[in-house]
């Protein structure tokens, strides 16, 4: 579990050089467009490749990030929408917390389902806060068990969960 990954994030914060991260949702891609969409982003020069999505109802994750990595060098991080989106065949683990909601299942519950799998796969584990903010547009997953996006213009109320996030990590 070494932390490849979240140093590279914290050296270039301290560089301010900014990161291109693509986020691929396993569900929508076929094993063809993995290969496809790895030459693209090595083409438009992305750093990283977030794999995840809010249902994952397919059982081809690890192939996807096995794909990803023979096709290509940039690093495959999980961004998972559930505790079984878990592949130790990745680079890295954003471990999200829900931290927009009151939600205890997705502020921690869902960490307690996957813990053992997680600790089990060796991935480099990074504890991420997780807000949603409503850009204008539907959400493109269930939103029953969250409270509603965060409106970007109340900015007041957006301070204390980040703060608490920034505790967290």
């Amino acid at each position: 579990m070494y932390n490849k990954i979240y140093t590279s994030f914290i050296e270039r914060k301290a560089r301010k050089e900014k990161a291109f991260a693509v986020l691929i949702d396993p569900d929508k891609v076929t094993p063809a467009g993995i290969i496809e969409l790895a030459a693209k982003c090595t083409a438009a020069k992305v750093d990283y490749i977030f794999l995840g999505g809010s249902l994952v109802i397919t059982n081809h994750l690890d192939e996807c990030v096995q794909q990803l990595k023979a096709s290509c060098d940039i690093p495959v991080i999980l961004f998972p929408g559930s505790p079984s989106q878990v592949s130790r065949y990745a680079d890295a683990l954003l471990y999200l917390s829900m931290i927009s909601g009151r939600n205890p299942e997705l502020l921690i519950g869902q960490h307690v389902v996957s813990a053992a799998a997680v600790k089990k796969s060796q991935l480099e584990v990074i504890s991420t806060g997780y807000m949603v903010i409503d850009g204008g547009a539907p959400l493109p997953f269930p939103t029953s068990a969250m409270p509603p996006p965060y409106p970007p213009t109340k900015r007041t109320s957006l301070c204390a969960p980040l703060w608490q996030g920034r505790c967290w990590a």
